[in-house]
């Protein structure tokens, strides 16, 4: 007899992940590896947050916290995106979570019926489509390429709705393209959304800070669609905080209090310590942060010099997160030294094998004729990781 749920088999583990894990056995094994898979800044936290911390555990915050997060944290959040998004939110709208992946599932969860249907731009990041089919609803996967810069039309959008439709769920500044939308394509898209009340906007805007143009755009700043309207956010990105777990969702006051719920019979408040900490990053000015923002651009800089001399890649200039996203289709159908080429997601393990450098194919992100490599590394890997893959490749070229 099968024990496990229908919904759990339906499910596919994180890609992220599984190349992540394939790299640090081999580099157990003694193998020199160069991992470029996960997205983690790769800068200790600032001291500033740190003594937050020490101090909220002197201070014995120990006990449990409100489901939705301390008052003073929620409070801050709503400070920040006054600041920095021009947004009005109340404390009573915000519900702070255990990373900004548990506030995607807390928001589907709160609004997603079996067969409902979500529209994901695609390339998205690899949870999306796991957490819809999680929640029983169905991703409607919307293409774009690099010639398009990643990005979906407001016309491409409006032709995916159906009368299924429910949500559509987004990342800008984007994870894995390093694209995100401008103003006015949100503006664009936000008088289309406005037009199905009955759909719900889940904006994930983690990597807002780490933008090397100009200060992204919040599709919540659009009166016509606030209502409708879901803001991701959190800690892990911008201040390097990826394992203290924190991240919040913005709503609409009957979406928060709907994910309040939900997590209420999760997980209940996130980690206290993390949240007094958040605090004090919160209220920080941004530009106290900004050197993680400075190296990333100059590593950025220094890959696309590199990558773009990689024989059969097609390569955009990411402007914001810590990402780059080739085009590697020239070599799907291929037989490489014996490997035959199907997918990004073959050619990404050829290149962990081959050259011991670790990246993630675009399946799972829905673009399967890319790869995603993450720059949040030291310099001198980046150049020996572009260097081993180019030698590789040119043998068969």
């Amino acid at each position: 007899m099968d024990k496990l749920s229908d919904r759990v088999k339906r499910l596919g583990y994180s890609q992220t992940f599984v190349m992540s894990n394939k790299a640090r056995e081999m580099k157990a094994s003694g193998i020199d590896v160069i991992s470029l898979t996960l997205g983690e800044p790769d800068f200790d936290v600032p001291e500033n947050i740190k003594q937050a911390a020490f101090d909220a555990i002197n201070q014995n915050y120990s006990h449990y916290s409100p489901v939705p997060g301390f008052l003073e944290l929620r409070e801050a959040i709503a400070y920040k995106l006054k600041r920095d998004n021009n947004l009005e939110y109340k404390p009573t709208q915000i519900c702070v979570s255990n990373g900004a992946k548990q506030a995607i599932i807390n928001v589907l969860a709160a609004i997603i019926n079996d067969g409902d249907e979500v529209l994901l731009p695609a390339p998205y990041w690899v949870s999306y489509d796991e957490m819809v089919k999680m929640m029983g609803g169905t991703s409607v996967m919307l293409p774009t390429s690099y010639v398009t810069d990643f990005k979906v039309t407001a016309e491409q959008l409006e032709e995916a709705i159906t009368e299924k439709t429910k949500a559509v769920l987004f990342s800008s500044p984007c994870n894995p393209s390093g694209g995100y939308y401008t103003y006015d394509e949100l503006k664009s898209i936000a008088r289309v959304i406005a037009k199905y009340p009955q759909i719900t906007i889940i904006s994930d805007e983690i990597y807002e800070y780490i933008n090397y143009e100009t200060n992204t755009t919040s599709i919540a700043q659009f009166p016509e669609v606030y209502e409708q309207t879901a803001v991701i956010n959190g800690m892990s990105k911008a201040f390097a905080m990826t394992g203290w777990r924190i991240g919040y969702s913005a709503c609409p006051e009957w979406l928060a209090k709907a994910c309040e719920k939900v997590q209420g019979q999760m997980t209940s408040g996130a980690n206290t310590v993390a949240q007094r900490a958040s605090i004090v990053a919160l209220k920080t000015d941004p530009s106290e942060y900004r050197y993680m923002i400075d190296a990333f651009k100059k590593r950025r800089d220094l890959v696309y010099e590199l990558i773009k001399e990689i024989p059969g890649f097609k390569v955009v200039l990411p402007k914001a997160a810590f990402y780059f996203f080739p085009d590697i289709s020239y070599y799907i159908g291929k037989t490489l030294d014996g490997t035959e080429i199907k997918n990004s997601d073959d050619f990404a393990m050829f290149l962990l094998e081959n050259a011991h450098v670790g990246c993630v194919g675009g399946f799972s992100f829905g673009s399967p004729e890319c790869i995603r490599f993450s720059y949040a590394a030291s310099e001198d890997d980046l150049r020996e990781a572009m260097k081993r893959i180019k030698d590789l490749l040119e043998k068969f070229n």
